[in-house]
């Protein structure tokens, strides 16, 4: 029977994509169609439960310090952002079965930090205008276009240049120590060795997760390969190394990094457990005036209009293509669940949020393989914002910033490897380029734009050089 595609055909509601068992699955024609309720469990179940939870802590590097910062800073309501990303997290794990994050809009955070009259109400609306605009391309299927058009080479250097931004910001969370309420590092001042946020806690962490989870994930596949092997001696030699292999994928490194920062937050800030107050917060609709639509639309959805559509969709059904070819997300869905949930949250004061390349690498580096990652997550987050409100930053003001970097570190460095594909001279330089320009000019769109007229450039001299 012939191969079916029909999720890559995009529907454009969530409730669609969840009932076409061949647009998730990807195999058509001899599989019996799963019935909605059939495929939303299959979505949400754990293949492997500690492994999907380890996975879950594996975007909380990029999410707690921006989220942070804003709520220190910008008085962004938390309980009320813990709530709605939570919901969201629940339901792209329902929809896609794969771990799908949830993440701040990032440029949008880059400039609430940096420029003191960009407030709630611009945040807001630059969240609202980007959705909005994603939302079109996605419902006018333009996004699926764009998706076909943008070359490979291009999109693995945007993953490459987001990934050594993770990474380097990681070291800097290491290393220096941060001013969370101002978003940036404190000034030549140097993490201390010694004390619960200091330097031989985060390169522990490093080294114990290293240990766990050595460079990859590919230690669980080599346990399984092990235990089908021939012959009585392989299988009792393979069996103490498979075993030894099954332990270590089975430890929830993540999760043991993220407990053990709970625990050293409310050590340094007793006072913090005193403070929590029960009760989600008071929900209250944004007012947005005239002046912040236009200063939401000019600082903040034009700088994010491009890292959305490239970062946030592109990239990622890319590398959902590449790492779940069996649930491959289309470009048209995505844009559409990303569009709509910022569409509702952003109004009662909700962070904009947008899926991201990074989060998902992060989540799969960590051991996320179903919509089940996610969606635990989203209940984690989901019962905060329910039960504590607000009340929770008081814990998190203490969190030890030194391992969300370590969390942060190993989010980026596996969203860079996924450019080891790049097999010819011509499709890495294509991508350098872009990382390049995308690193040294911190713009994603520029960097997008130099690698599409890199690639276009060798395209005309390979036909310039075939038709001589």
């Amino acid at each position: 029977a012939p191969h079916s595609k029909k999720m890559t055909s995009a529907p454009a509601m969530a409730t669609t994509a969840l009932s076409d068992p061949e647009a998730l699955s990807g195999e058509g024609g001899t599989k019996q169609p799963l019935s909605l309720l059939e495929r939303a469990r299959d979505n949400l179940s754990f293949r492997s439960a500690w492994s999907e939870l380890n996975g879950a802590m594996g975007d909380l590097g990029t999410y707690i310090p921006i989220v942070l910062s804003l709520a220190l800073s910008r008085h962004l309501d938390l309980g009320t952002t813990l709530i709605f990303t939570g919901i969201y997290n629940a339901v792209t794990g329902l929809v896609y079965g794969v771990p799908m994050p949830v993440q701040p809009m990032k440029a949008i955070a880059a400039t609430a930090l940096s420029d003191p009259s960009f407030d709630i109400p611009e945040i807001m609306a630059a969240g609202i205008l980007t959705a909005a605009f994603v939302l079109l391309l996605g419902v006018t299927r333009l996004m699926k276009l764009v998706y076909w058009l943008v070359p490979l080479p291009v999109v693995r250097g945007i993953q490459l240049a987001q990934g050594l931004n993770f990474a380097m910001a990681a070291v800097k969370y290491i290393r220096y120590e941060q001013d969370l309420g101002k978003g940036k590092s404190a000034v030549g001042k140097l993490r201390p060795w010694a004390g619960l946020d200091g330097l031989v806690l985060a390169i522990a962490a490093v080294c114990f997760i290293v240990l766990v989870n050595g460079a990859g994930q590919d230690h669980v596949q080599g346990a399984q390969e092990e235990e089908d092997g021939e012959g009585n001696n392989s299988r009792s030699s393979g069996g103490w190394r498979s075993w030894r292999r099954r332990w270590a994928s089975a430890i929830p490194s993540a999760v043991i990094v993220f407990v053990l920062g709970v625990v050293f937050a409310i050590i340094r800030h007793p006072a913090a457990l005193r403070e929590l107050r029960a009760g989600p917060s008071r929900m209250r609709v944004v007012h947005i005036s005239r002046e912040a639509w236009k200063q939401g639309f000019i600082k903040g959805a034009v700088p994010q209009i491009p890292l959305s559509v490239l970062n946030s969709v592109v990239a990622v059904c890319k590398l959902t293509r590449e790492l779940f070819p069996e649930k491959e997300a289309s470009a048209t869905s995505v844009s559409v669940t990303m569009g709509a949930m910022n569409l509702v949250g952003c109004w009662f004061g909700a962070m904009p949020c947008c899926h991201g390349a990074g989060g998902l690498a992060g989540q799969y580096k960590f051991g996320g393989r179903s919509g089940a990652c996610v969606a635990a997550l989203g209940g984690l987050k989901l019962a905060l914002g329910l039960v504590l409100g607000s009340s929770v930053l008081r814990v998190l003001a203490s969190f030890p910033v030194g391992l969300l970097g370590v969390l942060l570190l190993f989010a980026g460095v596996e969203l860079a490897i996924a450019a080891r594909d790049m097999s010819s001279k011509a499709e890495a330089f294509v991508m350098l380029v872009c990382t390049a320009v995308s690193l040294v000019g911190s713009s994603a769109a520029l960097g997008f734009l130099c690698g599409m007229v890199a690639h276009g450039l060798l395209l005309l001299r390979a036909w310039t050089v075939s038709s001589m």
